[in-house]
């Protein structure tokens, strides 16, 4: 950590495993929905988990950390376990009085190669985490500061946006949103999502056709 502060208080996790990038990248290529779809609709995060920088595409393995609202001693120790790839998972339980993130982490998170953050709470330093490039998603913003006292947990089964997030998940997400896919659906979502786009199409394909008719049948 790059904090000088006493983590007796956080428990880690066993080692997790991270679906590889290869495997996960074609969700990265269709929009959010697509992927909520997919999966019945049913590990969509709530629609107060907002894009709070300029970064929209967000794809990774959930990094996941349970804290006491407004402390996030238990996220500088997270850090110590990133990978290259992993999105920081934070169940902040909601509260929006202190941010839970903000630029220094995110300069954290971009030494150890973590690719955003999905906080159940607040952010701050909402500028510097965009020109970190860093796709960060909350609940709201707020300049106040958090402790650090713990306690927390990392690695554990977390509650973000009204879906439960295990360590290794992948998250997705764009301007719309987050959708959680659980590690073991990886391979079913990759395969429905190109279902899901080919009607998608199709539907589209009727309706530009419909209203060509109509312009044409105008004129």
């Amino acid at each position: 950590m790059f904090i000088v502060a006493p983590t007796d208080s956080v428990s880690i996790a066993p080692p997790w495993d991270r679906v590889p990038v290869e495997e996960i990248r074609r969700l990265g290529e269709v929009p959010a929905a697509d992927v909520g779809d997919a999966l019945r609709r049913m590990t969509v995060m709530d629609g107060g988990i907002r894009l709070l920088t300029g970064h929209a595409g967000l794809l990774g393995t959930a990094l996941t950390v349970d804290v006491r609202s407004g402390d996030n001693l238990a996220v500088h120790r997270a850090l110590d376990e990133a990978r290259p790839g992993d999105v920081l998972v934070v169940n902040g339980h909601g509260d929006t009085t202190r941010a839970l993130v903000g630029d220094l982490i995110g300069e954290i998170m971009v030494n150890a190669g973590v690719v955003g953050a999905v906080v159940d709470g607040a952010i701050r330093d909402v500028r510097a985490l965009n020109e970190l490039g860093l796709a960060v998603y909350a609940r709201t913003i707020t300049p106040a500061g958090p402790f650090k006292d713990g306690p927390g947990a990392v690695g554990v089964p977390v509650a973000a946006g009204g879906v439960v997030v295990e360590a290794g998940d992948v998250l997705v997400g764009d301007a719309d949103g987050v959708v959680v896919v659980p590690r073991s659906r990886v391979k079913e979502a990759v395969t429905a999502v190109g279902e899901v786009a080919e009607k998608q199409e199709a539907l589209r394909r009727r309706i530009l056709a419909a209203r060509s008719g109509a312009a044409e049948a105008a004129r």
